[in-house]
């Protein structure tokens, strides 16, 4: 059912249900709270494994491929063949029901448990924040965890910003495609073309130097080499024809092959044959048709080739009867008949190279068109760059408005250029060059684009004093560049934004979180982890490497204030989060070895016993505790 947001009560995402079919959590059934919810229980209980089936049923898994893995096994092993589903409301105040098997993709039902065509993948209809245990301290440790923290805030506004930059991309990588072959096929026109100006200077001195009959004799030569010209057209005409009908006649039958392919016998006699037999037959009409269309093509080129057939047929007799006048003319003059067999090749070579110019032309027009949508799709890909950046930004300037001074995070726009660094290093290994001192030279002075624009002119004096490199060293980094697709790939490798979380330190200054001890980086990305977010919050053992203290200053505070406007879901061994956070709902889980299930399930007061035995270490314990520092 979809609900109207109001003021008084915010919307946001959250998990409604989670229920287990088959394996050792076989038959758990949780409804969560729309605030703090909490797993307790003993270890081997199965709470680590609650937490992840939620993140396997949404598709959030971690980038990192070894934790990737071991979220699969752990899935894999525990749900045994069986089936986690997941009931999601989202912001909007939509419902859905995630199911997903091991191995398989999840699959996103309606309210009517009717199949929708949603992908949870991108992130756009349901995103929650999911950290395993230890992973908060893997995010102090690497910047693209950090950025990835930083993006978490602002995901459906990033998300479109990547789409785009992907599209783009794309459209990049498909345009330097085409671009290359032209480049190349350029090139070797140009050296084939050097050889024109010659030809047309010896043709000049042949031309002066026909005696008093010049006039008709440089005519009649050049209605001869016309005469060629006119012969290679009509054969470029035909040649080209044939070439497109043999292209036309590839696609015959395809459309009926690829029916036949896929509609097996099997698939026809199933439960599904109906929908089968319906795609099957139109596949093989639409088949029929196209090959019908595609033949009537065909019969039109053949058409027309017979036309180029007569024509050429005709202009062959009237080339024979322009030969016979012209060799009489040459017949006449003792000196043109002997050039005229050295004329007559240089006329054809020069009809060969006027081609070969022709076909440069042409290739240079397709070119710079090329080239042009490369610098459109060039500067959008900058704009996109920027406006993710300037997301980034304003996440960064709203944590520290919210945990400043205490955590302070910052962030430089392409400050991050390992990728730029391999693509040269690379690129500069075997070159008789020293990449781990030539490539930190040109990241530290050059930005890819400038390298880029440098190796195309190969402008080596400046890229020595850009670098500061040797003038031979320049030179070789020129050589070793100037491949089209390395200069294509440095025209768009990204320098990645890289940020910087620091916690500030008792003597007032600032320490990056990439320094500072275990216990340090969970008290420094916690904080960033609990402010406010329309994504629920899933963590394993938040409290682990941090004092009770903290956990009660900073951690709880914050749970407090957060969990208004934000659905929390805490593994914990730790009382102060379900008791002092005041847990909505907490989940008690035990196992027999075999099996794990939630004995009980409700507020804090309701499983009161249970927290002080799995938290507290028993009554007695508590009671000690209280007594002995009530002595104080």
């Amino acid at each position: 059912m979809r609900t109207s947001p109001t003021t008084s009560q915010p919307r946001f995402h959250r998990l409604k249900s989670l229920t287990v079919v088959g394996g050792f959590l076989d038959g758990l059934k949780a409804s969560f709270a729309p605030g703090l919810n909490c797993v307790i229980g003993a270890r081997g209980t199965g709470k680590t494994t609650v937490l992840e089936f939620v993140r396997y049923a949404l598709d959030a898994m971690p980038e990192d491929a070894a934790a990737r893995k071991r979220i699969e096994s752990l899935v894999e092993g525990n749900l045994e063949g069986g089936r986690i589903e997941l009931g999601i409301e989202t912001k909007d105040g939509l419902n859905y029901i995630v199911t997903r098997t091991a191995g398989e993709p999840p699959i996103v039902l309606g309210e009517d448990r009717k199949p929708t065509k949603i992908t949870l993948k991108t992130g756009g209809v349901f995103k929650a924040n999911i950290f395993s245990q230890n992973e908060v301290e893997i995010i102090a440790d690497r910047s693209l965890s950090q950025l990835g923290l930083i993006d978490n805030f602002k995901a459906d506004e990033i998300a479109e910003v990547e789409a785009g930059l992907r599209h783009v991309g794309m459209e990049l990588k498909s345009n330097a495609s085409a671009i290359a072959p032209l480049e190349e096929q350029i090139a070797g026109l140009d050296d084939e073309l050097s050889a024109l100006p010659n030809v047309a200077e010896k043709l000049k001195g042949m031309a002066t130097a026909a005696g008093g009959d010049a006039e008709a004799i440089n005519k009649a030569h050049k209605l001869k080499a016309l005469r060629d010209r006119e012969k290679r057209a009509l054969e470029e005409m035909s040649k080209y024809l044939a070439e497109y009908a043999k292209n036309v006649g590839e696609y015959i039958g395809l459309i009926g092959e690829e029916a036949g392919a896929h509609c097996d016998e099997e698939m026809l006699k199933g439960p599904n044959k109906e929908i089968l037999e319906k795609v099957c037959h139109g596949l093989k009409v639409c088949g029929k048709d196209v090959d019908a269309a595609l033949q009537k093509v065909l019969d039109r080129i053949e058409a027309e080739q017979g036309k180029i057939e007569t024509a050429a047929g005709k202009l062959e007799a009237a080339h024979s009867a322009q030969e016979m006048a012209f060799r009489k003319l040459i017949e006449k003059h003792q000196e043109a008949q002997g050039q005229a067999a050295e004329r007559n090749r240089l006329d054809r070579v020069r009809n060969d190279l006027l081609l070969k110019q022709r076909q440069k032309d042409d290739a240079a027009q397709k070119l710079a068109k090329l080239r042009e949508k490369r610098t459109e799709l060039m500067g959008r890909l900058s704009e996109l760059r920027d406006e993710r950046f300037k997301l980034r930004k304003a996440v960064a300037d709203e944590i520290n408005g919210k945990l400043s001074p205490t955590i302070k995070v910052s962030i430089l726009q392409y400050g991050n250029p390992e990728r730029y660094g391999e693509l040269i290093e690379e690129a500069l290994a075997g070159k008789g060059l020293k990449p781990a001192v030539i490539a930190p030279k040109i990241l530290d002075s050059l930005a890819p684009p400038e390298l880029a624009h440098l190796v195309q002119t190969r402008d080596a004096e400046l890229l020595a004093e850009k670098a500061n490199l040797r003038p031979e060293q320049a030179q070789k980094v020129l050589v070793a560049l100037s491949s089209p697709e390395l200069l294509h790939e440095l025209e768009v490798v990204e320098m990645t934004d890289q940020p910087k979380i620091e916690l500030r330190e008792d003597g007032g200054g600032y320490k990056d979180s990439l320094s500072l001890s275990t216990g340090q980086k969970c008290t420094t990305i916690l904080p960033i982890l609990l402010l406010d977010s329309g994504n629920p919050l899933l963590v394993d053992q938040p409290e682990d490497n941090l004092d009770n203290r903290f956990i009660f200053e900073t951690i709880v505070t914050r749970i407090q204030e957060v969990k208004r406007n934000r659905q929390m879901i805490f593994v914990t061994h730790n009382p102060n989060i379900p008791v002092l956070g005041d847990a909505e709902k907490v989940f008690v889980l035990e196992s027999d070895g075999e099996s794990g299930k939630v004995t009980k399930s409700g507020g804090v007061d309701d499983c009161r016993n249970e927290i002080i035995t799995l938290l507290e270490g028993g009554e007695k314990a508590f009671r000690q505790r209280q007594e002995r520092y009530s002595r104080r």
